[in-house]
């Protein structure tokens, strides 16, 4: 396989939960080295894609390969190797309450039977200087900030040296300060570990400041595939009403006759009064 090809390819997948149509044959190459970003609204399916990519769901139809081998058809023992060699970062963290930092760090590499227990320490002290956070092994989640428990749980996701790292709404929930630390952290790692990322998001700032590439999901396809310098340049209205923060027209026209129809139920109440 040549450094240039995808590291992770999907190709025509569709997926529907509950008899919508969540993905309607979406396609996607992931190149090696680079932080893709999807973008989207909430509830557009934009963590169902990630959880295809490491195959916590299954596509209706299509495929996903990774490093060219067709994953989404494997039986859960098969998994095991390639999801060792991709790192998950949850939207909530999904930190263990009744463990420690260092025992909930140290999990994914007990459960693969990495290391002797020295050398699990050695590595949670590793992770948890990369996300500044040495320390701190002894604590459990509650005792942590929201940014900090964020942290922890990436320190996790990067335990066994992944070669990519799927963020999943990662800075949801943090002031815009913990969210632009967790932003300088992904570019860290990127750079200190040389991986490839995903990141889904609807946070602009951090699309922006993190992303090599930016695509955005909407209607379950695709309609955008830009750089970040070049995403105010599409001129497409959705995506211009995405990225600037404003509320699409049908949107606006459904509150509005909201409030007629209040209005006139309220005006026929108080005509119907004594």
């Amino acid at each position: 396989m040549n450094s240039d090809d995808p590291i992770i390819r999907l190709r025509n997948v569709h997926k529907s939960l509950d008899g919508q149509v969540v993905l309607d044959g979406v396609s996607l190459d992931v190149l090696p080295g680079q932080t893709t970003v999807v973008i989207g609204p909430s509830g557009c399916g934009k963590s169902v894609l990630l959880k295809h990519i490491v195959v916590l769901m299954r596509p209706d139809r299509g495929e996903v390969h990774f490093h060219g081998r067709l994953i989404s058809s494997m039986g859960e023992r098969q998994l095991v190797a390639v999801r060792r060699r991709m790192g998950l970062l949850f939207q909530a963290g999904a930190l263990f309450d009744s463990m420690t930092v260092e025992q909930n760090i140290c999990f994914p590499m007990a459960e693969h039977g990495v290391g002797t227990a020295g050398e699990r320490r050695r590595r949670c002290r590793e992770v948890l200087s990369l996300v500044g956070l040495d320390g701190l092994q002894g604590r459990f989640p509650a005792e942590l900030s929201g940014g900090q428990q964020k942290r922890v749980a990436l320190a996790r996701a990067i335990v066994l040296d992944p070669e990519v790292i799927l963020y999943d709404e990662p800075t949801t929930g943090l002031d815009p300060i913990r969210a632009d630390l967790i932003n300088e952290l992904i570019l860290k790692l990127q750079d200190a570990l040389g991986t490839t990322a995903v990141v889904v998001t609807h946070d602009m700032a951090s699309a922006r400041k993190v992303g090599d590439r930016i695509v955005m999901l909407h209607g379950g396809r695709f309609i955008a595939d830009t750089t970040p310098d070049r995403l105010d340049e599409l001129g497409d209205p959705v995506v211009t009403g995405f990225v600037h923060g404003h509320a699409g027209r049908d949107e606006l026209e459904r509150i509005e006759a909201g409030r007629e129809m209040f209005r006139h139920a309220r005006a026929a109440d108080t005509e119907d009064r004594p």
